[in-house]
């Protein structure tokens, strides 16, 4: 996967997730009230290298850990691939990475999280890494953050993080040709007709 796609993947998912990432988002500010900017916008026709843009965050454990979580929250099944198996993960890590302010606030969170899953994995299993256990033991950890609603106080953080992982899995899973195929989305595809939405689905919004 070039840096390219991951870029156009990125602006795809931020729509998605109603989140602005354009080189017009309002800046930081620098001492002395200047704004701070971004530099011009990237060309999404140009296949960028690994850093020409901004330079990724994830080390290899944390890549490792992130897409073991990826493949947890959205396995593979006889529709589409896994979420690891997109390489997710890659989104994700091109996302924190990013210099905007939306993205930037997610950082923390999500290296915070993904230690935190190495730790308690650790903790629970005999020193493994969280990639390293099977899918019962790793569902065993998540089922302790999956609601942050109804998490034990001791797993708020780790809730939170779980929650806002699984929601840029979720937007960049769903951003992918395979993703879109999976809920059946064909708004890129023309058509000679419309017939207008479903009669069942009319129903359900109150209009038939």
């Amino acid at each position: 996967m070039d840096r390219r796609t991951t870029l156009q993947w990125m602006l795809a998912a931020a729509a998605a997730l109603s989140v602005d990432v354009s080189a017009g988002a309002t800046p930081a500010r620098k001492k002395g009230g200047k704004p701070k900017g971004y530099g011009t916008d990237p060309l999404l026709t140009k296949r960028y290298t690994s850093g020409e843009l901004w330079p990724l965050t994830f080390d290899a454990a944390q890549n490792r850990s992130a897409q073991a979580l990826c493949g947890l929250i959205i396995p593979a099944d006889d529709q589409s691939p896994s979420a690891a198996q997109l390489q997710v993960h890659r989104f994700i890590d091109e996302w924190i990475s990013a210099p905007y302010p939306n993205q930037a606030k997610d950082k923390p969170l999500i290296l915070e999280g993904l230690a935190w899953l190495d730790a308690e994995s650790a903790k629970r299993f005999g020193g493994k890494r969280f990639d390293q256990l099977d899918v019962a033991q790793q569902s065993q950890i998540a089922d302790d953050i999956c609601w942050t609603e109804s998490a034990r106080p001791e797993f708020a953080t780790a809730a939170r993080f779980f929650k806002r992982f699984r929601d840029l899995t979720a937007g960049g899973f769903y951003t992918t040709p395979d993703g879109m195929k999976d809920v059946g989305f064909v708004g890129n595809i023309p058509s000679v007709t419309f017939d207008g939405p479903p009669l069942k689905v009319l129903q359900i919004v109150g209009v038939a």
